[in-house]
């Protein structure tokens, strides 16, 4: 598949999405996607930045959420402007689509919406790639039916991202057995 200018795939070389979690400032991630760019570049490594203007799903309510979408978009806009490098960022069941469509190169999905199907078909349904992230909820044998979901409005380009699964309260562990199983999806 081809995804912001090179191709990603099961029998493709490695590729980083990284960047801070939430959009905190114009300088932290100018800053960040410099260094990465750098980094990645050094090595021959293709790279996606990766920041969210909301996180909407913070434990407590008085956690930091972002700078908000039309200054985290801004500023995600300023990243590929200055440092070059496509973006990616989470959209929810409230973001208008197609104004962050309008600016980054790929849409993500959080973990907790991955099982509502409305949701992932209206993502999918933008055109953009898209990164489903799993649920830590969810198997990762689960991940198939989330995919046909995105497939289904005819999105074939599609990436999936293994988020951890629950042991207990708040001890999230990543199973990278789950790796080999999600890949049964056909997605990156």
């Amino acid at each position: 598949m081809k995804l912001c200018g090179f191709e990603v795939g099961l029998d493709r070389p490695f590729f980083l999405i990284a960047g801070p979690c939430v959009v905190e400032s114009e300088q932290l991630q100018l800053d960040t996607a410099g260094k990465l760019k750098e980094i990645t570049g050094r090595l021959g490594i293709n790279f996606i930045f990766k920041s969210s203007f909301d996180k909407a799903n913070r434990t407590s309510g008085k956690s930091f959420r972002g700078l908000g979408m039309e200054e985290g978009l801004r500023i995600l806009s300023e990243v590929k402007k200055q440092v070059g490098v496509p973006v990616l960022t989470d959209v929810h069941e409230y973001t208008p689509f197609d104004e962050v469509a309008a600016v980054v190169d790929v849409l993500q999905t959080p973990a907790f919406l991955c099982r509502q199907t409305d949701f992932i078909q209206k993502v999918a349904a933008v055109g953009k790639p898209v990164n489903i992230k799993k649920g830590q909820f969810l198997s990762p044998w689960d991940m198939k039916n989330v995919v046909e979901k995105a497939r289904a409005v005819g999105n074939d380009h599609l990436l999936v991202c293994e988020r951890g699964a629950s042991f207990g309260y708040n001890n999230l562990v990543s199973d990278m057995r789950s790796l080999a199983v999600m890949r049964d999806t056909g997605c990156p």
